[in-house]
């Protein structure tokens, strides 16, 4: 049994000129110490898949989905009561923005420190032994004294390993990355993904990787779904993805990396999936 498993997952937004369908009828599945990577341009609803899974849309979002299971729970026909006792302990998230996520109002130790008390009922000594621990194991130099920092007195990639901390603070079954590497120097890009890696191959963390960037998919990924406009394209293994594509969107991703250029200028997607007869409707 799959780790997480969900089936026609649909999303959709009322809008000024009507609904908005973000998602549409999408399938994924992840095993315990499984790397799934979720792949697409932005808009292809990525993002707002997996906040539809974890039930942190807003209320003005129509979710609907044959199954939602994690770890043979009912994720779809549970309470918002019953649900938070597994987001942020079972599920974790890191989302895209670190300093969007953070409160710029308190410290990192005291957010860190309230969802210890919150989920593991620690006690205050507990609860700062256990974030220094946290830290230290995630990276961030001088743990005992960067507790006290805010999030504006540390750079955007010691931002993200405090995001990252929290993530695994409660020791998460599923971790769910969402563009870990977004707006960092590739310096920090590498040693980020290589402690996400680390870090789900030391606990065997089931681990959601959402990701337009087709390097990351190649360097951490067991299995690959690629998503256009709300619809899966295709779903492989990263091996058959990178040498033998079915979907002419994802052929047209590939073909459209730098390294895969053949001119001065990089094709469009869409110029590439027109080229191959799949117009931009695919």
């Amino acid at each position: 049994m799959p780790l997480l498993s969900v089936k026609n997952l649909s999303v959709s937004f009322d809008t000024s000129t009507g609904p908005f369908k973000a998602v549409a009828g999408i399938d994924y599945a992840v095993d315990a110490g499984e790397v799934l990577a979720i792949v697409g341009e932005s808009g292809s609803g990525k993002s707002v898949g997996m906040l539809a899974v974890m039930g942190l849309l807003p209320k003005t979002a129509t979710v609907t989905a044959d199954e939602i299971r994690f770890d043979g729970r009912d994720l779809k026909g549970m309470s918002d009561k019953e649900r938070r006792q597994i987001i942020g302990r079972d599920i974790a998230m890191i989302f895209q923005e670190p300093n969007a996520s953070l409160n710029p109002c308190f410290t990192v130790g005291y957010q860190i420190e309230e969802l210890l008390k919150k989920h593991l009922k620690l006690g205050r000594r507990e609860r700062r032994e256990k974030a220094v621990e946290l830290f230290k194991d995630v990276g961030i130099p001088d743990p005992a004294e960067r507790l006290s920092s805010y999030p504006h007195q540390m750079s955007g990639g010691q931002c993200q390993r405090v995001m990252i901390a929290m993530a695994i603070a409660c020791n998460p079954k599923l971790l769910i990355a969402d563009e870990p590497t977004t707006a960092l120097d590739v310096t920090i890009q590498k040693q980020i993904l290589d402690l996400l890696m680390k870090l789900q191959a030391d606990h065997r963390m089931g681990l959601i990787m959402i990701t337009h960037d087709m390097g990351v998919v190649a360097e951490t990924a067991d299995r690959v779904v690629v998503q256009y406009k709300g619809r899966k394209m295709e779903e492989s293994d990263v091996l058959t993805l990178f040498t033998r594509a079915q979907s002419p969107y994802t052929r047209a991703l590939l073909s459209a990396l730098p390294e895969n250029a053949t001119g001065n200028r990089l094709p469009t997607v869409s110029e590439l999936m027109s080229a191959d007869g799949a117009g931009a409707s695919a």
